[in-house]
């Protein structure tokens, strides 16, 4: 492939006629309404241009390579994505610890220097797939007891911390 001149009216097509999930279509169809035939739109109007078959197969080919480039990036994307995406389970009877940025943080008195996470708590059942039904103390008894797992942590018992009996 050449230059960056060459190279970016290409990218810029294929990307313009790749399909998207999001809007359920390409972008040229959302803005135009309609589908680009042929690759002789990539000319400007009033330019006669006569298109070799050689030049249409070589400019068909770098699509087809870039259109490849693109599915290998964005599922390289999903992958580092959904490394983070793992669902999260706990046991019934295990201890957790609850964000504090939620509803939690309006319980406690200094948000500022407050810590990321509250706890531990012990799980008294799970409800659903999602969340969670935790026993709170009596000082938290204002907050609904239910909490979604992205609001929950396991607790890590430490030698240095004191669990309240």
């Amino acid at each position: 492939m050449g230059g960056w001149n060459e190279v970016l009216p290409l990218v810029k097509f294929t990307y313009n006629n790749s399909y998207h999930v999001n809007i359920r279509m390409t972008p040229y169809e959302a803005l135009y309404g309609r589908r680009c035939k042929t690759p002789l739109c990539w000319y400007k109007d009033g330019e006669a241009v006569l298109v070799k078959p050689e030049l249409l197969k070589q400019t068909t080919d770098k699509v087809t390579k870039i259109q490849e480039r693109m599915k290998a990036s964005q599922s390289r994307q999903k992958s580092y994505a959904d490394e983070r995406r793992k669902p999260l389970e706990f046991v019934w009877g295990s201890m957790l610890r609850i964000t504090s940025t939620t509803g939690v943080g309006r319980a406690i008195h200094s948000r500022k220097l407050s810590f990321k996470f509250i706890g531990p708590y012990l799980i008294l059942r799970r409800i659903g797939l999602v969340a969670y039904e935790i026993a709170l103390p009596p000082h938290l008894t204002n907050l609904h007891p239910i909490f979604h797992v992205y609001q929950l942590r396991k607790y890590m018992p430490s030698s240095s911390h004191v669990l309240d009996v």
